[in-house]
Formats: C-alpha cells, structure tokens, sequence
C-alpha cells in the first residue's frame, strides 16, 4: 500500500493516534510542572543555604582550630625543651664550678704567703733583753734600746789568683753557712806587689738582716762558737767605738752544716756585726745578754 492511501481513504474515518494526541499533553505537563518544580526547589533553597551555610562556618573555625593548636603546642614544646636545656646547662656550670672549687682552693693554698716563725733569738730579745736594757740604762723609750741592725760575713781568697777552684768552693761553703746567695768581691785597683789586677775575684761576701740575720747569730753563739778547740771566749775589745763588733773564726768547720768530708782546704772568714748602740759599752752589754761568750774582765790583785 502506498503512503498516500494510509493518508487517506474514502469512506473511512481518520484515525488519530492517541499515543501521539497524548504526547503533546505530557509535554505541555511537564513544561508546567517544570516551572514549579524549579520554584519550589528556589523556595525550598534559601531555607536550607543558611543551615549549610551555619554548618560550613560551624566547621571552619575548627578546622582553622587545628593548625593554631598545633603551633601553639609546637611552641610549647619549643619553649619547654629550651627551658630543660637552660636548667642542664645550669646544671654542668654548677658541677663544672663544684669541681674546681678544690682546685682552686688548693691553688691559692699553694699561692698564699704563709709567715715564717718568729727566730727564737728575736722572741727572747723582745721579751727579756729590751726590758733589761731599758732598766738598766734608763732609756725614757723603748726605741732608744740598741739592737742590732746586721751582719756581714766577709771571707779573703788570696788562693784565687792561682786556684780557681777556691773560689768557687768559697762561695759554696758561705752560702751554706749564711742560708743566702753570697756575691764575689772584686778588687778596686791594681796592686802590683800583690800580683792583682783591677776586676780580679779576690773573695766573697754577704749580708744577712731580718730573721736571717737572728738565726745565723742564734747558731753561731749557741752551735758553732761552742765547738772551737780550746775555747776560752771572744776579745772584749773588738768594738770600734760605735757599738759595733768585729769578730774572726780560723775554721768554717765549726758550723754543723759544712761537711768535713767534702771540704777541700780549712779556710776562716770575718763576722762583723753591726748595732744601732752609740758606745761600746752599750753595744757590749746588748751582745753579752743576747748570748756572746766574752772573756772574762781580768782581776786586779
């Protein structure tokens, strides 16, 4: 059958396709209820864009939160470990300190001065011998007692100018009896009947003040004056008219600290103490209390 009869055929009435008649209904429909679809889907989303809207602001700030409390935590941690570093390091200087406390405390031990002993002869002089002085003579001041201010001990080595270990044994036997360097004595001119040159060593020599001075004189009245064969005392005379006394020992040996083993030739030397008395008479009863074995005054018939 062709198209064209489908179309149309007479005595036939049209038939109408009741699918295609409803079609433009269920369009029309849909095309009205498409619009209020769209109107109730507006009105319905303002009512629900401020609940999403409070949900989302609710959940950023903690999730803004977090990292804040991370830092601040981090900071806080920071802030600890630097605090248990600062009370360590506390820690060691104090142990550090601790330790050289002892050492430190042994240093200045070693460094600080300790005072030497008083010398017993200076002790007896200022507890006996200036109060006696004083009676005696009547001084209005103890600074007016006399004391003695120094001894010299003086050795000549003629030997010198042929044996040049004479001096130096010299020197070493002086230091040892003195407790002090001993300095070499020069000559001060050519002498040409004595066979010297001006410069030549020719002796030794020292000064001995202070304690030094008291304890030499300490062993010399009490150790060295006692061990001289056939000692009968000290001139009484050997002043010089100002309090000062001049005395000559033949032997060195008589010293306990010289020993006679390793000596290699007796040599004697000179003592010369000197003393702040203004006469002899003075200056010889200073030396008689302080120990100085002078003869005796000879009796007269």
């Amino acid at each position: 059958m062709r198209p064209d009869d489908q179309l149309e055929q007479p005595g036939e009435e049209p038939q109408v396709d009741e699918s295609a008649a409803e079609l433009p209904e269920a369009q029309a429909v849909t095309k009205t209820a498409a619009p209020k679809a769209a109107k109730s889907k507006a009105a319905a989303a303002p009512k629900s864009a401020p609940k999403r809207k409070a949900a989302e602001t609710a959940k950023a700030p903690a999730k803004t939160a977090k990292p804040r409390a991370t830092a601040a935590g981090g900071a806080r941690k920071a802030a600890a470990a630097k605090a248990v570093a600062a009370t360590e390091a506390v820690a060691d200087e104090v142990a550090s300190v601790e330790e050289k406390k002892p050492a430190a405390k042994a240093k200045a031990g070693r460094n600080k001065m300790t005072p030497r002993p008083l010398p017993r002869l200076l002790a007896r002089f200022r507890e006996e011998i200036q109060p006696a002085l004083v009676r005696e003579f009547s001084y209005k001041s103890p600074m007016q007692v006399p004391q003695v201010k120094k001894v010299v001990l003086n050795m000549g080595l003629g030997e010198a100018l042929t044996n040049a270990r004479a001096l130096e044994k010299a020197t070493e036997h002086m230091t040892i009896i003195a407790g002090q360097k001993v300095m070499v004595t020069k000559a001060r001119k050519s002498i040409a009947t004595f066979k010297i040159r001006e410069g030549m060593s020719i002796g030794c020599m020292v000064t001995l003040r202070g304690h030094r001075m008291y304890e030499f004189l300490d062993r010399l009245l009490n150790v060295a004056l006692p061990r001289i064969r056939d000692f009968r005392g000290v001139p009484r005379y050997s002043f010089d008219g100002n309090g000062n006394y001049s005395l000559g020992l033949k032997e060195q040996i008589v010293f306990p600290e010289i020993d006679y083993s390793v000596v290699d030739r007796i040599r004697g030397f000179q003592v010369v103490i000197t003393t702040s008395a203004k006469s002899d008479q003075e200056g010889m009863r200073l030396l008689e209390l302080m120990g100085m074995p002078f003869t005796r005054e000879p009796q007269a018939n």
